[in-house]
C-alpha cells in the first residue's frame, strides 16, 4: 500500500462526509479554475435559454482537483438532479440501462473514471449519447426479439485521471472537453481558508500559504493535510494553525518544503541511484519503487512534471537539474 499524501484509503466515514461538507454548490464557491468556469457559466447559461440538455461534458486530469465537485456543480447550476457512478461498477449493459432508465429529461448522468468502462458497455453509450435511444435484446434463443428504448435527453458528464485511455469515438461524441489544472498556492490557501472556516478551525494566513505551498497544487491533498494538522492543534493545545505548527506537523509526516512526500522522493531517489538518473522505464520504475505503474503515472508522475522535476524522453523518463539541486545530489555529467 502506498505511503504517499496522495493515498486516499484511510479516510474513514467521518472524513468522507467532511469532504462532502466542504464542496461547493455553485461556481461562484468554486475556488480555482477560473477559465474552465467562465466557459462552463455560458455553456450552462446558454443550455438554459435554449431549454435543452448541456451538452455531454469530459473533464480529465490529475485526481483530486476537484471533477466530481464540478460536476455536482454543474447540475446544481442547470437546476437538474445528478445520477453518479463509475466505470467499474457498471460491469454489463443492464448495469447501463438500470441507471439510464432512472434520468429524467435534462438530468445529469456522471461516470466517474470512465475509460474503465467495459468495451460493450461503451458501445452502448454511443447511440444513448448522440441519439438518446438504446437497443438491446430480450429474452434468449428462439425467444429473443430486439427492443427499442428510448431515453429522454440527458447530459453525460465523465471525468477521469487517464484521458488518453479513452477510445477515440468516446471522446469524440462529447460536445465539451476540459482539461483541469494544478491550483496555484493562492487558490490553494483560499481554499484552505474556507475549509477551516467548515471545520471550525483558527489558521493563520501564514500557516494556511504554507500548507498550500507543500499541496501538491491539489485540493484534496490541501484538506487532507489541515485535518493532519488539525490533530497535531488539539493534542498540542494550539489555539490556532501557525507556520510553526504546520512546519513540524509536515515535518513529522515526512513532506518536504517542496510538497513531496515518502513516493515521490522514492521515485526520483530510486532514478538517481539505480540508473544514474535515467532514461528509465515507468515499467521498470515502478516494480522499483512498489507502486503499481497506473499509480505512478495518474498520481505522481504528473506533478513531479509539473514542477519540473522529470522530464519525458523516447527513452523514458529522467530526473532534471532542478530536482538534483532540491535533493542537493551533486549532478554527474560524466555518468549521463
Amino acid at each position: 500500500m502506498s505511503d504517499g499524501i496522495l493515498d486516499q484509503t484511510s479516510l474513514n466515514p467521518d472524513e468522507e462526509q467532511s469532504d462532502l461538507n466542504l464542496r461547493p454548490n455553485t461556481l461562484k464557491q468554486y475556488i480555482g479554475q477560473a477559465e474552465l468556469k467562465e466557459r462552463l457559466q455560458v455553456y450552462i447559461q446558454a443550455a438554459k435559454q435554449r431549454e435543452e440538455a448541456l451538452d455531454h461534458t469530459l473533464l480529465y486530469g490529475p485526481p483530486g482537483l476537484g471533477k466530481t465537485t464540478l460536476a455536482l456543480v454543474i447540475a446544481t447550476e442547470l437546476g437538474v438532479n445528478i445520477k453518479t457512478t463509475t466505470g467499474p461498477v457498471i460491469e454489463k449493459q443492464g448495469d447501463l440501462l438500470a441507471v439510464l432508465n432512472e434520468l429524467q429529461p435534462g438530468d445529469v448522468l456522471f461516470i466517474d473514471e470512465i475509460h474503465r468502462l467495459p468495451k460493450t458497455v461503451e458501445e452502448m453509450l454511443y447511440s444513448a449519447m448522440e441519439d438518446f435511444y438504446v437497443d438491446i435484446i430480450v429474452g434468449e434463443g428462439e425467444n429473443s426479439r430486439p427492443v427499442h428504448f428510448p431515453l429522454p435527453p440527458f447530459t453525460l458528464i465523465g471525468a477521469t485521471t487517464r484521458g488518453g485511455m479513452l477510445s477515440q469515438p468516446l471522446r469524440d461524441r462529447f460536445g465539451i472537453v476540459e482539461h483541469m489544472n494544478y491550483y496555484n498556492q493562492q487558490e490553494l490557501s483560499e481554499i484552505i481558508l474556507r475549509s477551516a472556516g467548515v471545520f471550525g478551525i483558527e489558521i493563520e494566513k501564514s500557516g494556511a500559504a504554507e500548507l498550500a505551498r507543500r499541496s501538491h497544487g491539489t485540493p484534496r491533498i490541501a484538506n487532507r493535510l489541515l485535518r493532519r494538522v488539525r490533530d497535531f492543534a488539539m493534542v498540542k493545545n494550539y489555539d490556532s494553525i501557525d507556520l510553526s505548527l504546520v512546519d513540524f506537523a509536515l515535518g513529522l509526516l515526512k513532506i518536504d518544503r517542496s510538497g513531496l512526500d515518502q513516493v515521490d522522493l522514492k521515485i526520483l531517489n530510486t532514478m538517481i541511484e539505480n540508473y544514474d538518473g535515467g532514461p528509465v522505464g515507468i515499467k521498470t520504475l515502478a516494480a522499483n519503487v512498489g507502486e503499481e505503474v497506473d499509480t505512478i503515472e495518474s498520481m505522481y508522475e504528473p506533478y513531479l512534471l509539473q514542477i519540473g522535476y522529470l522530464k519525458r524522453t523516447p527513452r523514458g523518463r529522467m530526473v532534471t537539474m532542478k530536482a538534483y539541486d532540491h535533493l542537493q545530489i551533486a549532478y554527474d555529467k560524466e555518468r549521463r
